[in-house]
């Protein structure tokens, strides 16, 4: 998500305005414990200051889809990220370099590392009620109440 600063960088403009919306890819999801992040709206400004700084301050928000930690069932799960800092430290950070002379400021990493610390550890469907576990809940109890060993299941035949 690159965002043109060359107005910014020359005095035209105070400050830059990002509205935008974003769908990641499943490429981009991978190992991330995220199954589907889709439409995520990306509002704020990046602002110039006396000392020739960026400033950033954007609101990322919308839902993610996480597998329930008890039936792997997809949840959908609401977040709110307000991301505020100086942009050129955020950057260095994530070890992505940048230059004065740039005309452009990728600021997806930036998105991208908050999204992540906002994946709770665990979340639970809200249909789990009817799901029945057994023990100290480390075991999951089915419907099927007698299951069969598939390889003993030819020995009924026979009796």
């Amino acid at each position: 998500m690159n965002i043109d600063i060359t107005k910014l960088r020359s005095g035209i403009e105070d400050y830059i305005t990002i509205n935008e919306t974003y769908t990641f890819s499943k490429k981009e999801l991978k190992n991330s414990g995220i199954l589907e992040l889709n439409n995520i709206k990306i509002n704020g400004e990046i602002t110039k200051n006396s000392i020739d700084d960026y400033n950033i301050n954007i609101i990322v928000e919308g839902i993610m889809v996480l597998p329930c930690s008890v039936t792997l069932k997809p949840v959908n799960y609401d977040f709110n990220i307000n991301i505020e800092g100086n942009l050129i430290e955020m950057l260095s950070e994530f070890n992505e370099n940048y230059e004065n002379n740039q005309k452009t400021i990728d600021i997806f990493p930036i998105i991208w590392e908050n999204i992540l610390m906002e994946i709770p550890i665990r979340i639970v469907s809200d249909d789990i009620s009817d799901v029945k576990t057994r023990g100290e809940g480390w075991e999951l109890i089915t419907e099927d109440k007698n299951p069969v060993n598939p390889n003993l299941a030819k020995l009924k035949d026979l009796l």
